[in-house]
């Protein structure tokens, strides 16, 4: 009966304030859509380390003929120097932290350049004997690639040797600052619904003050009095959690499974139990936000 009386309490708070009630739903799933997105651009951020790091490769990019580093002569790497390299490869000092190495010549390298510029005007201009000769390695530990950068690098025939890691750090850092923007917005939001919150159970307390002081003169305690107004935003933010939730959810399914994973097949994605596995967490949040600042609320308006 006791609980009856507190939720009746709180849905005719609900009912008296419907628009604030709507703006709290509307600004605690915008604000908790953007932690998911966060939290999912972590998780993708983790899963595309692991994916790509494992992939990458140390490439070995031979003179060419318009080459001027120190160790070409203006001249293509000769097949002496290219046999040096594919030596020091095997060598016992090379081969313990070399998983496959491969070799491509100006033929092999200018088809892989046509097949990626493919359509485009440039591929009329460059000749094969333009393009690097190439050693593409794959390390056992992609961690030891300086080993083999420091070995090959001041090899005659050798204009660079680079370790593809280098760009993939590039990306992530780019990914990792889009990732504390969300999350920098996110605070925002949190704290603009944890505000609106606070405001619309203040709005309320004031609207029923004349019933607030007729339960506290018949000895209500102030918990009694305080909990449906701490209902009232918990079940907004508790609404504004669940569209988060399934909005989060329907980004990954729709979005991210079925536009980016058939777009972009060569590399690993978040799937929909990440995605679940977030929707607690926002729920959480949204709920923790909404009892704190309703509790702030009620509390300082009952004090005075």
């Amino acid at each position: 009966m006791r609980f009856a009386l507190i939720w009746s309490e709180a849905a005719s708070g609900l009912r008296r304030n419907l628009s604030m009630v709507v703006s709290v739903i509307l600004v605690t799933f915008i604000s908790l859509t953007f932690v998911g997105a966060a939290i999912l651009m972590q998780m993708q951020i983790g899963q595309m380390k692991g994916y790509w790091y494992d992939r990458a490769q140390v490439a070995v990019y031979m003179c060419t003929a318009t080459d001027s580093s120190t160790t070409c002569t203006g001249q293509d790497a000769s097949t002496q120097q290219i046999n040096a390299v594919k030596a020091e490869l095997a060598s016992p000092a090379l081969a313990k932290f070399i998983k496959k190495s491969t070799f491509e010549n100006h033929d092999q390298v200018f088809a892989d350049f046509k097949k990626q510029f493919k359509n485009n005007p440039v591929v009329d201009y460059v000749t094969p004997d333009l393009l690097n000769q190439t050693f593409w390695i794959n390390l056992k530990d992609p961690s030891q690639s300086n080993v083999i950068v420091q070995s090959l690098s001041s090899m005659s025939g050798v204009q660079s040797v680079t370790d593809q890691r280098q760009y993939l750090d590039q990306i992530f850092s780019i990914l990792n600052a889009a990732s504390i923007t969300a999350i920098a917005i996110a605070v925002v939001m949190l704290v603009a619904a944890a505000l609106l919150i606070a405001t619309t159970i203040r709005l309320s307390a004031f609207s029923r003050r004349r019933e607030l002081g007729i339960m506290r003169l018949v000895g209500a305690s102030n918990r009694f009095i305080q909990t449906p107004f701490v209902l009232e935003g918990v079940f907004a933010a508790v609404v504004g959690s669940v569209l988060a939730g399934l909005a989060t959810v329907g980004i990954v399914k729709f979005f991210v499974q079925g536009y980016l994973q058939a777009s972009v097949p060569f590399t690993s994605f978040v799937g929909v139990n990440d995605a679940l596995t977030v929707v607690p967490i926002l729920l959480v949040a949204g709920i923790g936000v909404a009892a704190v600042a309703s509790n702030i609320a009620i509390s300082r308006y009952l004090r005075v």
